[in-house]
């Protein structure tokens, strides 16, 4: 995997092997010390144009956690406000031979643009209102580790459809790996057009209670020009998903940063059906296979972490923190 750009760019496959990978990593996260060398002599640039909590610390920890060398950059501060352009500040920030580089931008199709300008690995951290496929990607990890299979599962995305780069990525991820998908949400915030992705849209939570997972997504006011709905009120009136309409049986899902009150009820938040914290704790190890694979497929000194003991209550790995092997699989990637 040179890139990663689009979810529409892996198969099943691909995305099986990403969790996999992934769930390999976890069993460095119970490590006193979190670190392999996976990644040592790497340089990981994280360039964000827009604010980012989960997605810009997931990356930063899953590099390091890779021993890859990070450098994080931010628009704000920087001679982004003197003017300079995309392609300057990538050719520029390029110079210093970064191995992969991770970026956030407002701009839809950035990502694919900047790999014309260098030869780093580019890792698509959000691209406007187009896609976010690493969130979709944790996702389907954190399905799968509750879940198993997502074969003939039912999800509803719920909220401003319009507006998300995570609901686009989500619905081609789902289903690849076998989901069927609902959107719903006001005629404003979900357009019809969408349908043409396979899945059914709805603009009343008719139907909600038939939904194994409820996926729900804010109201993305900063990309909106317009109003789009009467009143916030009145929008949580009808879709916000409390414990009335949240039934026992469901999984409760949301990308972040969740808008208490509006979208979501406190009460579901912090309930016992609420993967979000999940999904958080996810997003380093899916960060870290995704780094992994695009800058393993570059050649290098890499290996992949031992395998998860069969037993907690055995030994840990000798070898501490550096306790990597590398493996069969690994010498074919």
């Amino acid at each position: 995997m040179r890139h990663l750009l689009s979810i529409d760019d892996l198969d099943r496959a691909a995305i099986e092997q990403l969790c996999d990978r992934a769930e390999s990593f976890a069993e460095v996260a119970d490590r006193p010390i979190k670190k392999v060398p996976a990644l040592r002599g790497r340089t990981v640039l994280n360039l964000f144009y827009e604010s980012s909590t989960r997605t810009r610390s997931s990356f930063e920890l899953a590099a390091k956690r890779l021993s890859a060398d990070v450098v994080n950059f931010a628009a704000s501060g920087s001679s982004v406000e003197k003017g300079e352009s995309l392609r300057d500040t990538v050719q520029t920030l390029a110079a210093h031979r970064p191995h992969a580089i991770v970026i956030r931008t407002p701009w839809a199709g950035a990502s694919k643009l900047i790999t014309r300008w260098t030869d780093a690995a580019i890792v698509n951290a959000g691209d406007g209102q187009n896609e976010h496929p690493t969130q979709a990607l944790l996702d389907v990890y954190t399905l799968r580790a509750r879940l198993g299979s997502l074969d003939g599962l039912n999800v509803w995305i719920v909220g401003d459809v319009r507006h998300s780069r995570v609901a686009r990525s989500l619905v081609l991820a789902l289903q690849t790996m076998g989901a069927t998908v609902t959107l719903s949400g006001p005629p404003t915030l979900v357009p019809q057009e969408l349908a043409v992705l396979g899945c059914q849209v709805r603009y009343t939570l008719d139907g909600l209670a038939d939904a194994d997972v409820v996926y729900t997504l804010r109201m993305q006011h900063e990309r909106m020009q317009q109003a789009y709905v009467p009143s916030l009120r009145e929008y949580a009136a009808t879709y916000q998903i409390d414990a009335r309409r949240l039934g026992r049986h469901q999984l409760l899902m949301h990308p972040g940063p969740v808008n208490r009150g509006v979208e979501l009820a406190g009460d579901v938040v912090d309930g016992p059906q609420s993967l979000i914290l999940d999904q958080v704790r996810a997003g380093v190890l899916v960060r870290m296979a995704v780094l992994y694979e695009v800058l393993a497929s570059r050649g290098g000194p890499t290996a992949a972490p031992d395998p998860p003991a069969e037993s907690s209550s055995g030994p840990a790995p000798s070898g501490g923190s550096d306790s990597f092997a590398p493996t069969s699989e690994l010498h074919s990637a």
